[in-house]
């Protein structure tokens, strides 16, 4: 009897142990999961605390329908390159008869790059101010009517609204050297100041020739050098008044037709009619002292982009052509400014508006203004952040409005350092 209780009270006391070294393992276990839910918790951000950057990310306005492209995490010992290049996109809709169309909010707008969408980060509507360049073209085939142009100019620049800014060029002549040269002359810089702009456009005065792509050069080098204000992207503009014939430039068209498109310029031309007083004039006598002559420069052109296998020496003096020589070459370089002016406008986004005359220009010009104060401005960061130099295409479209008209910033290239 004393053995059996002995041993069963052993066995009791061997129980108990087991049952004590179980829980105290379930409490150890207890005990680590609650130390790695502590680590977890001091490596999660709070409100106040700094979430690693995401590669490529962004932090736009916020705004109603738009949202900020998303990209990889990485560690903070990753080196990352943020891309914050805001790619803006002037745009102006107009409805099947034409007509612009207001009062569009972001959602209403798709937008893409090489047909692939992408999310709008910034919007504003005509409600933004906005910054023009006006150039006034005083050559050789206008400068019979500088009193016109200047009303145009006038009655231009007060169809603006308060807190428009605009700087006024136009073509001078140098007395430096021989022949005289044509130049291009800022007679105002960016103001508001309508009184100072008044005095700017009373300084125009006529010129010996036309550098024309070298004053659209300017526009971009130097009007618009410094970046614009938030408030500014996509509402800066060239609004010129010309035959776009060029006669005296160093630049071309492609190096400014490139230098718009990158700084995210829009181009819009009031196109004024002078073929028929060039030509009349081309086809006087060259002693006659009313003869208006092609320059060498647009005669090597004319060589160049029409006959590119004949000798220079063939075109390198006006004097010696034939009048229907002369006619013909006239023509063909009308026909190529028009069609550059209306590339451009179209690449840009803008748009070009006909003149008959100069008095048709200042109807032209109204029109102008009108269409700028009715501009949406669409900014978006590319979910493409390679810098390849090659041109990517933007697409605008406005979905839900049956038989619209979308007008455009048409592309931009991004090359490396940018």
């Amino acid at each position: 009897m004393e053995k059996v209780e002995r041993v069963g009270g052993e066995a009791l006391i061997h129980e108990v142990k087991s049952k004590s070294y179980v829980a105290l393992l379930a409490l150890l276990s207890l005990l680590v999961s609650f130390a790695a839910c502590l680590l977890v918790a001091a490596q999660t951000p709070t409100p106040a605390q700094q979430r690693p950057r995401l590669a490529g990310s962004v932090s736009p306005p916020e705004m109603a329908g738009a949202s900020a492209p998303t990209g990889e995490e990485v560690s903070e010992n990753d080196v990352v390159r943020v891309d914050t290049q805001l790619i803006t996109v002037p745009v102006v809709v107009r409805d099947q008869e034409g007509r612009p169309v207001t009062g569009l909010t972001a959602s209403a707008f798709q937008l893409y790059e090489d047909d692939l969408p992408q999310r709008v980060a910034t919007f504003a509507t005509s409600d933004a101010p906005f910054e023009v360049a006006l150039l006034l073209d005083t050559s050789g085939s206008t400068r019979a009517g500088i009193a016109l142009i200047r009303s145009a100019a006038y009655a231009f620049i007060e169809s603006l609204r308060p807190g428009d800014r605009v700087a006024v060029l136009s073509f001078n002549t140098t007395e430096e050297g021989r022949p005289k040269l044509a130049t291009v002359g800022v007679q105002s810089y960016l103001t508001d100041d309508r009184e100072a702009l008044r005095r700017a456009v009373q300084n125009i005065g006529a010129s010996n020739g036309t550098p024309y792509y070298d004053a659209l050069e300017r526009v971009v080098k130097d009007i618009f050098r410094d970046p614009p204000q938030p408030e500014l992207r996509g509402r800066r503009a060239l609004v010129t008044l010309t035959d776009g014939v060029d006669s005296a430039s160093v630049s071309s068209f492609a190096s400014v037709r490139a230098r718009f498109l990158q700084a995210g310029l829009l181009a819009y031309f009031v196109q004024v009619d002078t073929e028929d007083y060039v030509e009349d004039r081309l086809l006087a006598d060259c002693q006659d002292d009313r003869t208006l002559r092609l320059s060498r420069a647009q005669l090597e052109r004319y060589r160049r982009t029409f006959v590119p296998r004949a000798e220079r020496a063939d075109y390198a003096d006006f004097c010696r052509l034939g009048p229907f020589e002369r006619m013909a070459i006239s023509r063909s370089l009308y026909q190529l400014a028009r069609q550059e002016m209306d590339q451009l406008a179209r690449d840009t986004g803008g748009r070009t508006f006909q003149a008959t005359d100069l008095y048709a220009a200042r109807a032209a010009f109204a029109e102008v203004a009108a269409e700028i104060g009715r501009q949406y401005s669409l900014g978006y960061y590319s979910s493409n952040k390679s810098h390849d130099g090659r041109f990517r295409q933007i697409r605008v479209e406005v979905p839900r409005l049956s038989g619209a008209q979308v007008s455009a910033r048409e592309g931009y290239k991004r090359t490396q350092g940018e």
